[in-house]
């Protein structure tokens, strides 16, 4: 073959050299005749001329032939090349990106301009592809997923690098209650905390990084989200060094590597968002800003180990060792266990389940367990390019959950199976529906929906701050012992404006009740003058205003980078 290319080349290089003298005959005639013309030699100047003319038609002539065979010669090279056995491109991963993607579901995507922003990083390897191995399919890329609830709309990365991709949310409400509580305070809410003010919920400056397979990321959380979120955590309260400063400035800080096996396998290790109760920690992520009682009462994150295992580009199972439920720490002597099933079938359908077991989860009560299982639905039956109507999808959540063990002579001991010897009934069940439809080619969008629990024992209704109760403090003013009943319910309207992929404007109204006085009323849950003695502790003369019902309208500028 080798050959071949040579005997064509050396003819195609004295083709040339000869066109390039051609060419040079052609001007120095038509200067000399020039010439001539000029020293008023009509008659030689008139015989030059004749026989330069005929010279260039010669030339010319030449020329045309000769253009005609190189581009005869060059044919025939190209179709040799063509036909010639050459080895097979090889192809190299692109640098991973993250594409959203806490949000509530985490999985490994390499880049695509394409794929949704919701997804969690993948250090793709710097290693050329075996050329013959066929490139896998990245998992959940070949649908947009970015209507689901509880994921990021972005689409494209502001700005990325191969080493780091970086994000910055903010969110700023301000909520009207209507029972005006006198010291402004909500309770009974991971997402609403003051009444009547402007607040940043949250402001937070982090990224991935991902580099030769390895992963990092980091969000930090500023506004009341540094404050709320540890104080629901009890765990900080067994043992030294104060966890909960330690960790309050940051909702997600972990490290892991990316393995490229199946379609993807990560294992990391720290602080990461819990996919319990469908929502997303994060507002901007979700289709109303304050989720029903099975996501707004279950967990935000987990400290420990998780493992990311994509079968294919449609499943993913994700097994979890933890230090416990929502906690920075253990509360006991053991940890938690449990894991997440993600499976989308196609770009409509989404399935998620997660479980959680075998957590020893209350303060100073050893031998008491709790089980969990959160399972989601979410369907777009709807989608359109129009300029009215362009899409409609509904998410669907059920959760079961219980406790059993504890120590029967120290009361603390409770049942899964109902009351018993071995305690009263301590259980959760709950559930919450949502329906979305996008209008205008979603720049607007419109969600009704709700939900309700039934959790005896209230093990896991959020304790509202009485005289600066937490949850490891408690308080008299809202007991959370065995067997205490509660029930609630809440619906909520959500109007949405986003005029850019990276913005959201969100008006809601809700309406929250329970069967227990629970809710601010206008006297309020502080003190007179502030909190008083240790926190929830009981001050006499005074008690907290709290009532049956709840309504109240929200205002949110979402910022998401």
């Amino acid at each position: 073959m080798f050959c071949r290319f040579a005997r064509l080349h050396k003819q195609l290089l004295p083709l040339s050299l000869l066109s390039f003298i051609f060419i040079s005959q052609i001007q120095p005639g038509n200067s000399q005749a020039a010439s001539d013309s000029q020293n008023g030699s009509s008659e030689s100047s008139q015989a030059s001329a004749n026989s330069n003319s005929d010279t260039n038609a010669a030339l010319l002539h030449e020329l045309e032939a000769m253009k005609k065979r190189i581009e005869e010669l060059e044919t025939q090279l190209k179709a040799q090349r063509a036909g010639s056995a050459a080895p097979a491109p090889q192809t190299t991963p692109q640098p991973a990106e993250r594409l959203a993607a806490a949000a509530h579901d985490s999985v490994a995507v390499p880049v695509s301009a394409a794929a949704p922003a919701s997804l969690t990083t993948v250090a793709a390897s710097t290693e050329p592809a075996h050329p013959a191995h066929a490139e896998k399919s990245a998992p959940f890329a070949f649908a947009d997923f970015t209507w689901l609830n509880g994921n990021p709309r972005t689409k494209d990365a502001a700005f990325d690098s191969k080493f780091f991709t970086p994000e910055v949310r903010a969110d700023v409400n301000y909520t009207y209650d209507f029972r005006h509580p006198q010291d402004d305070t909500i309770g009974g809410s991971s997402e609403i905390f003051r009444a009547n003010e402007i607040q940043l919920t949250q402001l937070g400056v982090g990224g991935d990084f991902h580099y030769d397979n390895v992963r990092a990321r980091f969000m930090t959380q500023f506004g009341m989200y540094s404050t709320t979120t540890p104080r629901n955590d009890a765990s900080y309260s067994r043992g030294q060094w104060d966890l909960a400063d330690a960790y309050r400035y940051l909702s997600e800080a972990y490290g892991g590597y990316h393995w490229n096996a199946l379609h993807g396998i990560n294992v990391d290790a720290g602080i990461f968002m819990s996919y319990v109760g469908l929502f997303s920690y994060y507002n901007f992520d979700n289709w109303a800003y304050q989720p029903s009682y099975v996501s707004s009462n279950t967990p935000w994150f987990f400290t420990g180990v998780r493992t990311q295992i994509f079968l294919t580009d449609k499943l993913k199972i994700e097994p979890w060792f933890v230090n416990g439920w929502q906690s920075y720490g253990r509360y006991n002597n053991r940890p938690g266990v449990g894991g997440q099933i993600l499976w989308r079938p196609n770009g409509k359908l989404s399935i998620l389940g997660n479980q959680y077991a075998l957590g020893e989860d209350v303060l100073g009560v050893p031998g008491r367990v709790r089980y969990h299982t959160d399972d989601s639905v979410e369907y777009k039956y709807f989608d359109t390019k129009s300029r009215s109507l362009d899409k409609g999808a509904f998410s669907l959540t059920f959760d079961l959950g219980c406790e059993h063990g504890g120590n029967v002579q120290a009361g603390t001991s409770v049942s899964c199976a109902g009351n018993s010897a071995k305690g009263p009934k301590q259980s959760f069940l709950g559930y919450m529906a949502y329906n979305r439809l996008w209008f205008d080619r979603d720049l607007f969008a419109l969600t009704i929906g709700g939900g309700g629990i039934n959790n005896p024992g209230r093990y896991l209704v959020l304790l509202p701050p009485i005289n600066g109760a937490t949850a490891t403090s408690g308080t008299p003013y809202f007991t959370e012992n065995p067997g205490d009943k509660y029930k609630a319910w809440d619906t909520s309207a959500t109007v949405d404006y986003m005029p850019s992929q990276y913005i959201t404007w969100r008006m809601e109204y809700n309406h929250r009740a329970a069967d227990v006085p629970y809710f601010t009323g206008p006297g309020g849950i502080t003190p007179p003058g502030g909190n008083q003695g240790a926190p929830g502790s009981i001050v006499p003369g005074w008690t907290p205003d709290l009532r049956k019902t709840e309504n109240r309208i929200t205002g949110a500028i979402l910022v998401k980078f």
